[in-house]
């Protein structure tokens, strides 16, 4: 089958129907291993554009940092953009950045960790690139937070804003990078410098 978004053409391999099961998706998504696919809890399948230069630079930063940190605390483990995650609404969605503490990866079987977890990330962040559409990823930070998220970040490097949301639903708009973000009690001591965005 070809699959046709604008000028994206694509040969995809396997059989895309409307109510995949999650075993389903997953092998949908092995067999497609060049495609980005996400999707929502109403069983709706997106592609995702390839990340582009700046956003995949800033990306590599946050999760340097991250990465830094968690070596020291061993306080859980760090993902990257290419990761899916299967929220308890039932969709599967790959943040830019995620973490998950110790508890939390305990509670998951081997066989659970084979494919799309199981689990909502301790920690996320979400970096706007030109293409997103920003009311699309306002609503998929909600979403994390409904599902579990402790703390999520939306950056958006084009108007250098920052969306912090909490899993007390308050969202924090910090609109420079001239400040540090705090892992606050989710990451303690974890601090981002957003200077290193500019």
């Amino acid at each position: 089958m070809k699959f046709q978004i604008e000028n994206f053409v694509a040969d995809i391999k396997g059989f895309l129907h409307d109510d995949m099961s999650d075993k389903e998706f997953f092998n949908f998504c092995q067999q497609n291993p060049d495609l980005k696919l996400e999707r929502d809890y109403n069983k709706q399948i997106y592609i995702m554009a390839p990340t582009g230069f700046y956003t995949g630079s800033y990306s590599a930063d946050i999760n340097g940092g991250l990465y830094i940190w968690n070596k020291k605390s061993k306080a859980g483990k760090i993902f990257d953009s290419s990761t899916g995650f299967t929220l308890p609404d039932g969709a599967v969605f790959s943040p830019d950045t995620a973490w998950i503490s110790n508890a939390k990866m305990s509670l998951l079987t081997e066989e659970e960790k084979t494919k799309f977890a199981p689990v909502c990330p301790d920690f996320i962040v979400e970096l706007k690139s030109k293409s997103d559409n920003l009311k699309q990823l306002k609503n998929k930070m909600l979403q994390w937070i409904e599902n579990g998220a402790s703390l999520a970040w939306l950056i958006n490097p084009e108007n250098k804003m920052v969306s912090v949301y909490r899993a007390d639903n308050s969202v924090e708009i910090i609109q420079s990078f001239t400040n540090k973000l705090s892992g606050e009690n989710v990451l303690p001591g974890f601090e981002l410098d957003l200077q290193i965005l500019q």
